[in-house]
């Protein structure tokens, strides 16, 4: 029989958060392990959404997205971002930002070409990059600030570099890359003629009076940064799975084009109901979402400050990175499914967001829940002490 299977999957495996999802799902516990954002989602959104439907948008949009929401994105890119974008050319909306970020590596990375990575990283961000076949090269933060060394960039970059990853708001660890960080970061991408593909998934949960920076809005950044994000964390419409990546035109051609290849379009009556959320909801609703978030935090950083279990405070995104290192356990997925036994709180290892053993010591938590749900996993860590 000639039949074997894919080497690709061989580099691959499942995601930790998926794994730890399904033993949560079994024991009826309560899942802090997907950022699934289980918070109400806003009424505009969800009537645009219902009359879309009604109203017949029910069929294939162009393979870049609605026209109504490549336009309300490019005039939120321009007041929040400092982003200049034309609709027409240069924003292509997929099927969540992991999808656009998927076809971001597919139409502009080569097999062999370096990625370098941040760690602690995102492992969808790895697990693509494998998956088209490019190398990643890590670069990691220093210390428990996460802190970025710009010799240990620079030494990471080879001919074969093509592409540097930032993630700001960062998953896991909750970093935040200060201005000067980026512009840094920036002028090393300039030199060795580099893109930049940023994830800016988070870019409205930026805490204690910090600022967002988009790199491409930094001098000289506008024709090799790709910017992606989307509307899934601060809409709480995850399950929708509408993102999109912003690049300048030659670049989005071919993101577009693979888009189209591989999902065709996003749902046609989602992307409309993102649209009239860009559209309708008014800056209050992004304050009322921080300050509700910058609570979450704050309580569970407390809760878990109080049963040991140290931490970076978040600057920004929905995860804690918690040390769990005295706990029972030799890894992070033993410890975590300790928590999970103990308490029913479900964590993902650290493993799953480090190289080797650094993440061991970690399990991360996600904080966006419903108050109730968060309440009474506070409640059931603090058993812990």
């Amino acid at each position: 029989m000639n039949l074997h299977e894919n080497q690709r999957l061989a580099k691959l495996s499942q995601s930790e958060i998926r794994a730890m999802t399904l033993a949560c799902t079994q024991m009826q516990g309560i899942n802090l392990a997907q950022g699934v954002c289980d918070t109400g989602v806003p009424e505009p959104v969800l009537e645009a959404a219902k009359q879309a439907m009604d109203q017949g948008f029910n069929i294939y949009t162009r393979y870049d997205g609605l026209a109504e929401l490549r336009q309300a994105l490019a005039e939120r890119l321009k007041i929040f971002n400092h982003i200049t974008a034309n609709p027409e050319t240069e924003i292509t909306v997929s099927a969540g930002a992991t999808g656009a970020f998927h076809c971001v590596c597919m139409g502009l990375l080569q097999p062999g070409d370096e990625v370098i990575l941040f760690e602690p990283y995102y492992g969808y961000h790895l697990s693509t990059i494998l998956a088209v076949e490019a190398v990643p090269k890590f670069v990691s933060l220093q210390g428990n600030d996460w802190n970025l060394s710009l010799d240990d960039l620079e030494q990471a970059i080879t001919k074969r570099t093509k592409a540097i990853v930032v993630n700001t708001p960062a998953n896991p660890s909750g970093k935040v890359f200060s201005k000067e960080e980026l512009q840094a970061i920036a002028e090393i991408a300039k030199h060795h003629d580099l893109f930049v593909f940023t994830d800016e998934i988070y870019e409205y949960f930026v805490y204690d009076q910090r600022s967002h920076v988009s790199v491409a809005a930094l001098p000289g950044m506008a024709e090799r940064t790709i910017t992606i994000s989307g509307y899934s964390k601060t809409f709480s419409i995850t399950g929708w799975r509408i993102g999109h990546a912003v690049a300048a035109s030659r670049w989005a051609s071919m993101i577009g084009a693979m888009n189209d290849l591989v999902y065709v379009c996003a749902p046609a009556p989602l992307q409309y109901g993102v649209a009239m959320g860009i559209h309708e909801l008014k800056p209050t609703f992004y304050e009322g979402l921080l300050q509700s978030f910058q609570r979450k935090r704050d309580q569970f950083c407390q809760v878990l400050e109080d049963i040991g279990l140290a931490q970076f405070i978040p600057q920004g995104a929905y995860y804690v990175l918690a040390d769990v290192s005295r706990l029972p356990g030799t890894n992070g997925k033993e410890r975590a499914m300790y928590l999970l036994e103990k308490t029913g709180v479900a964590g993902v290892p650290g493993e799953a967001f480090f190289q080797g053993n650094d993440g061991a010591r970690y399990v991360r938590f996600s904080f966006a829940k419903t108050d109730t749900d968060l309440d009474v996993a506070c409640e059931r860590l603090k058993t812990l002490v």
